[in-house]
């Protein structure tokens, strides 16, 4: 049951307004303009200073930021419904924002992230969809919020209305880094260089669903987040006629096709997990032309830092060895990464004593096995090196479909247990009925 006092119940209708508002909003990465304007929104009238654009992010630390013609061009799209003065800060992809409470208090120095990007996937319009349903589906076309970071945008929000509406009663600062741009590991390390996480105690992210637990049990750390590099490799042949002249021609789309099919060669490495994928290829021009162009979108993952190594070693001798196979040239361009992680074990305990009052959380987990990617582990590990403590929670969730699917979604009851979690733990154990 939820509690009886009036925040909370004005906070669970709240924050499932707002995960459906951004749901319905989707942006994509360094292009989340709305996105950014409408949390700095609500946090400038709770009273929080603010950090937006270049204040927010190391820009010369950005991973795969979009063209300058994409990004020109879904800025004039939405120009008319965010002020000048917001988007001439935002503008070139310096989405998300930085945001500070300090409580005037002595006491730790507290970090929180939420991030707020879609994907590039065209969202289902099935009547069993709950967002269609209910119409909250994404009014843009092939964005979707498909991995729930409208739901961790909402929680975010919630969390800072709390801190706002309770300051009296807290200790300490509380910094809210509201991250552009993790899918594809490419936005946490802007924000880390910029300075946010140098005098932090204590770093709290999670995440909605990625195993499919109750709504209710919260898992405390993870284990299992791999390092992980992102790649854009382009092949560029020589056209020419396929009947008269296909001596001439230098063909980028089989060059292309080989690399993509003999990545998934490479040996697994006997000392950890290993993984590759290749998400996208295009290529060619017309069925009676020598392709000259051929293009992939790929990853690499590794337990360690030394097996991701191993992996990108033996895809750049793959890619590079099919590219001479057909006399062709090619270029790989870096555009993300993510680093290995671990939680804090410490923090388990503190979460379970801290959430012991909560009347949303039925269950807390020591920890929940993941397989996936992170770059809140770069703030993570940016906590720990100078002696901090950091952990990754998951909110348990039922799962209509996969992470990054059509038909992703998740229980809207996961939300308020998840922002009961972190007042739990900014309250350090007090309850909040």
């Amino acid at each position: 049951m939820p509690s009886p006092e009036p925040f909370f119940k004005h906070i669970n209708t709240q924050i499932v307004e707002w995960r459906r508002t951004f749901h319905r909003q989707p942006e994509l990465g360094f292009m989340e303009y709305l996105t950014t304007f409408k949390i700095g929104k609500e946090l400038e009238s709770l009273g929080f200073s603010l950090h937006i654009g270049e204040d927010a992010l190391m820009s010369t630390s950005r991973y795969g930021v979009p063209s300058q013609d994409e990004l020109s061009k879904y800025e004039r799209n939405i120009s008319s419904s965010i002020p000048e003065e917001w988007m001439n800060k935002m503008r070139g992809g310096h989405t998300g924002l930085a945001a500070v409470w300090d409580t005037g208090q002595e006491g730790d120095h507290l970090a929180f992230r939420f991030d707020i990007d879609a994907l590039p996937i065209e969202e289902s319009e099935s009547p069993a969809h709950y967002p269609y349903q209910q119409d909250f589906h994404s009014i843009n076309k092939e964005v979707m919020h498909a991995c729930g970071h409208d739901g961790h945008t909402a929680i975010g929000l919630g969390l800072a209305q709390y801190i706002a509406n309770h300051s009296s009663e807290l200790n300490g600062t509380f910094t809210f880094l509201f991250q552009p741009a993790e899918e594809g590991g490419r936005g946490a390390k802007a924000m880390v260089d910029k300075g946010w996480l140098k005098d932090v105690d204590y770093f709290y992210s999670g995440h909605i669903g990625i195993n499919e637990l109750k709504v209710g049990t919260v898992a405390a750390s993870t284990k299992g987040f791999l390092a992980s590099s992102k790649w854009n490799v382009s092949f560029k042949g020589k056209s020419s006629h396929a009947g008269m002249k296909p001596e001439d021609g230098r063909n980028a789309l089989l060059a292309a096709a080989s690399a993509s099919t003999h990545l998934y060669s490479i040996p697994r490495h006997s000392e950890g997990v290993s993984r590759i994928n290749v998400g996208k290829l295009t290529a060619g021009n017309g069925r009676n032309i020598i392709s000259n162009q051929g293009y992939l979108e790929m990853e690499t993952r590794g337990e360690t830092k030394a097996i991701n190594d191993y992996m990108q070693t033996e895809a750049k001798r793959i890619i590079q060895a099919s590219a001479s196979m057909y006399n062709v040239d090619v270029s790989i361009d870096f555009v993300g990464e993510t680093e290995p992680m671990q939680c804090d074990q410490s923090l388990i305990s503190v979460i379970k004593k801290a959430c012991k009052s909560s009347r949303t959380i039925q269950q807390i987990i020591d920890a929940a096995h993941v397989s996936g990617s992170e770059d809140a582990s770069f703030m993570m590990n940016a906590v720990q090196s100078h002696g901090g403590k950091a952990t990754y929670m998951l909110f348990g969730t039922s799962l209509t479909d996969n992470h990054h699917s059509p038909s992703f979604d998740f229980e809207e009851g996961a939300l308020l247990v998840a922002l009961d979690t972190y007042i739990h733990i900014v309250k350090g154990g007090n309850s909040i009925e």
